[in-house]
């Protein structure tokens, strides 16, 4: 069973997702990703997220560009957590969005990451903290991700 759904709005986003992969292939949680678009394949997006959330899946995490109306129509059609990623573009640098993503109207909830490949990153780490509040193992291995991060960080100060 896969208990997180990354969806991309179009393959090109796969170069910034891949950060949210390889998070989650490390801390062994499964996974799927899937490339559907809210403009282009609207009717498709909707019947995944709608069957996905019956197969168990606990959170989506929605990666797009520009217009980046992925997460929120993500968002419209289940209750489950949705955390958008804003992928960066050529022509406003992901600002577009980031500000499409974020700004989402009342009532429709979605976890605004970073732009980019950081955000990615923060996506698949949010998303194991949602799971790891009912699942110990996810929590525990969370907890020793972050001590050893601190780790790393002593070390850099240390050889500087």
């Amino acid at each position: 069973m896969s208990k997180i759904s990354i969806i991309m709005g179009s393959q090109s986003d796969l170069e910034t997702v891949n950060e949210a992969i390889t998070v989650l292939k490390s801390f062994k949680v499964g996974f799927e990703t899937k490339v559907l678009s809210a403009h282009r394949s609207p009717k498709e997006l909707a019947a995944y997220v709608e069957a996905a959330s019956r197969k168990g899946t606990k959170v989506f995490i929605a990666a797009a560009g520009g217009a980046a109306a992925l997460a929120g129509v993500v968002a419209s059609h289940t209750t489950i957590p949705v955390i958008g990623i804003p992928v960066e573009t050529k022509s406003l640098k992901g600002l577009d969005s980031l500000l499409s993503t974020v700004q989402m109207p009342g009532g429709v909830p979605v976890a605004s990451m970073a732009i980019g490949k950081a955000g990615a990153k923060n996506a698949a780490l949010f998303a194991l903290a949602i799971l790891g509040i009912t699942d110990k193992k996810i929590q525990k291995a969370l907890v020793q991700y972050k001590k050893d991060m601190r780790q790393k960080i002593k070390k850099i100060r240390l050889n500087v």
